[in-house]
């Protein structure tokens, strides 16, 4: 027998193996690419167990509150979106925000699936949980966590859609020292989280902590 081409056969099946692995798409994310299935509506109330590289803290949602984003909110959560997730933008006295995926594929698909916006039924008090927006109707998939009352923000626009019941202490323990983000801070720039994912903030902004995985409990 011929021990080189055993060997080289050997090696070559493994190769192949690689490859094949290496093409398989992933259904997780593959799924997440299409806004348009996410179209489950969501219970009265529900819970999200967010687990952090901090600890874990609690959401109350309440559809009542604002539907259209507790709607969209419950599916992302359902299908695993904020799995990864880095809070990017922590602001002491001010909220903490989080919501781009890691990878760019993914919000490239979302980033046009603006929501229409909920009435302000609840003001932004501590603990209360938001959509960001960059004007009228341009919700995504990016929320904020309230460090503190915060209700001018109310008059912006700025609907929330539940509450942090259990681990604000958690929440308030987020590493908050890279700041505003660029390009009016030396935080994350949202432009390159976009186009490069969690390999530019694992690089750049390695202190980050993140949503290790999100879930819907009874």
């Amino acid at each position: 027998m011929n021990l080189t081409r055993v060997l080289y056969g050997a090696v070559g099946l493994m190769l192949a193996s690689a490859v094949a692995f290496a093409g398989q798409a992933d259904p997780k994310i593959e799924k997440l690419k299409n806004p348009a299935a996410f179209t489950e509506k969501a219970p009265a109330t529900y819970k999200v167990k967010m687990d952090t590289s901090k600890g874990v803290f609690t959401i109350t949602v309440h559809r009542d509150w604002a539907p259209i984003g507790a709607d969209r909110f419950y599916n992302l959560v359902k299908a695993g979106f904020y799995d990864e997730v880095r809070f990017f933008r922590v602001l002491p006295d001010f909220m903490a925000q989080f919501g781009i995926h890691g990878r760019p594929s993914v919000m490239e698909a979302w980033r046009p699936a603006r929501l229409k916006d909920d009435p302000v039924k609840q003001s932004n008090l501590r603990g209360y949980v938001t959509f960001a927006t960059g004007g009228p109707n341009t919700r995504t998939t990016q929320l904020f966590i309230n460090f503190k009352d915060n209700a001018p923000l109310d008059r912006q626009g700025f609907a929330p859609i539940g509450e942090v019941t259990d681990g604000m202490a958690i929440v308030d323990s987020l590493y908050s020292g890279y700041g505003e983000g660029a390009p009016r801070g030396k935080g994350p720039d949202q432009g390159a989280m976009n186009m490069e994912g969690n390999a530019y903030l694992a690089k750049s902004f390695p202190k980050l902590d993140y949503i290790k995985s999100a879930t819907i409990v009874p």
